[in-house]
């Protein structure tokens, strides 16, 4: 009887072994095959501060859908718009942290990181729209792209953002003299804040997300930014002036982390590249339409535009220009007035 049950355990021990084996082979063949099939996906994660209208945000949507078809689905990149992840500089954090792959910033707040970016916000520098895009182009232009990547900020493209232009909650920017004595938000630019003081105005460092508020309660008299801007974050509401005196081309950078790039293959590189070649087209593009469409809208939102003689302005900024003379930013100065 003894023997029997011992019979009986032995048998029910290797019934269990089998199955046990059995299972296991089971399991490792279910995730070779699950490996052999399905191939990673790449997930980059884009944030930025601008609404879901804005030219910029509609460009990276576009350059998610070219980057997925340049892939053929392994990278996939997701954007968050209106802040979401963090303010403009809690997103420069991130990307030098690697904790966040792209964002997007102007040119002027990374001045503290890339000293020679600072030459898009020295006034009056370009003639036109055409020679502001030339020098974009030129491999001068394309450095200032990488300029970043020893602080952790690689550059893949420009974004249009117009000109900059001045407007004001009470009187008009006619004359630089109209300057003295008001109070206009800018950027957290030594550049942008040295252009105002030499306009005679007082300048105001504000975040941007905080700037309607502080002109609808006079803590500002105004600001400076491209039309685009000025309608699509409804300063036109408070402000009923719009100076376009067009004194700096500040452009929009996209921007990776370094940390990020570095894990990526040369092939995912050369994707990710393309589709931001191919948004920031795309952007120029939809922003041209949505320059001449703003400035139609404001006026009917009661928004008097004014074209002041630039002239003025240039010459009270000159002494500026010429202080850059003997520096980094002067040899690109000279470089830029050199382009035809």
């Amino acid at each position: 009887m003894a023997s029997k049950a011992t019979s009986f355990l032995i048998a029910g021990f290797l019934l269990g072994v089998l199955a046990a084996t059995g299972g296991f082979a089971w399991f490792v063949r279910g995730q070779s095959l699950h490996s052999s099939t399905h191939t990673a996906t790449t997930v980059l994660k884009l944030a930025h501060g601008l609404d879901q209208n804005h030219p910029v945000h509609l460009a990276m949507l576009f350059m998610a859908d070219r980057l997925r078809e340049h892939s053929a689905g392994t990278v996939t990149l997701q954007v968050f718009p209106n802040g979401q992840l963090g303010s403009e500089t809690e997103c420069l954090e991130q990307l030098q942290r690697g904790a966040l792959a792209m964002t997007k910033t102007s040119t002027a707040p990374i001045e503290g990181f890339v000293p020679q970016l600072a030459v898009f916000g020295v006034p009056y520098v370009f003639r036109d729209d055409d020679h502001f895009w030339k020098f974009i182009q030129s491999p001068a232009g394309r450095e200032l792209l990488v300029a970043g990547t020893s602080v952790g900020l690689r550059g893949l493209c420009y974004y249009d953002a117009g000109s900059r232009n001045f407007y004001t909650t009470h009187k008009p920017i006619l004359v630089p003299a109209d300057l003295k004595g008001l109070k206009i938000r800018v950027q957290q630019s030594k550049t942008a804040m040295d252009m105002v003081e030499a306009l005679g105005g007082s300048p105001t460092p504000i975040a941007f997300g905080e700037l309607y508020t502080a002109l609808q309660q006079s803590m500002v008299d105004g600001a400076e930014n491209n039309p685009p801007s000025f309608y699509t974050n409804r300063h036109f509401e408070v402000c009923k002036h719009l100076s376009m005196d067009e004194h700096a081309r500040v452009p929009d950078m996209l921007l990776m982390s370094e940390k990020v790039w570095q894990t990526l293959s040369p092939t995912v590189r050369r994707w990710l590249q393309q589709s931001a070649d191919e948004s920031a087209k795309y952007q120029r593009k939809l922003w041209q339409q949505e320059s001449e469409a703003v400035l139609a809208a404001v006026k009917q939102e009661g928004v008097t535009i004014h074209y002041p003689d630039k002239a003025a302005f240039a010459a009270m900024v000159e002494p500026m220009r010429r202080s850059y003379d003997g520096t980094d930013i002067g040899r690109l100065l000279k470089t830029i007035s050199e382009i035809e």
